[in-house]
């Protein structure tokens, strides 16, 4: 007669058995969305957003300008101006945010270098959402490389903006 196997009773019952890697990934995106929600409804935040959104303006600016230049000036490819410009409009946006936008949030209490090196890493998540949209709207649909920039600027802002309240600036 063959004997059947029991498992040895858990030790600690209410504990549940460690979330696969899939789970354990969608419970931090929905972490992040609840939080992004919860902080919607506190008026401070829509402040941020509003100096956020000069600052990101300002370096919004400030890239086209250096885009123009570097693809009229010099003949750069769109992709490599793009680079340039971030470059220089991402340092122009660091040090606006973290003396204005965040300050409240404690931004210069933090080290410079360890949020520089933060603000740069949501940044280049950012770049790669404008170098996607750049391409598309100038390979794939033939609008010109400048209004196909600011299309693509404009569209990675929200990941800037969520990136930079939730991680490089937060205490």
């Amino acid at each position: 007669m063959p004997v059947e196997y029991e498992p040895a009773p858990r030790s600690d019952a209410a504990t549940p058995p460690p979330a696969g890697r899939w789970e354990a990934a969608a419970n931090r995106a929905w972490a992040i969305i609840r939080r992004v929600h919860l902080g919607s409804k506190k008026p401070a935040n829509w402040v941020q957003l509003f100096h956020f959104a000069v600052v990101g303006g300002s370096g919004y600016v400030v890239n086209l300008i250096v885009f123009t230049l570097l693809t009229q000036g010099t003949g750069a490819n769109h992709l490599l101006a793009a680079v340039g410009a971030f470059v220089v409009a991402v340092t122009n946006n660091f040090l606006l945010n973290r003396h204005w936008t965040f300050r409240r949030q404690g931004s210069k209490d933090s080290h410079a270098g360890f949020q520089a090196a933060r603000f740069f890493t949501v940044s280049v998540v950012g770049l790669g959402v404008n170098l996607a949209i750049l391409e598309l709207l100038v390979s794939g649909a033939g609008l010109a490389e400048l209004p196909s920039q600011a299309i693509a600027v404009a569209m990675a802002t929200p990941v800037n903006f969520i990136g930079n309240k939730l991680w490089t600036f937060d205490r």
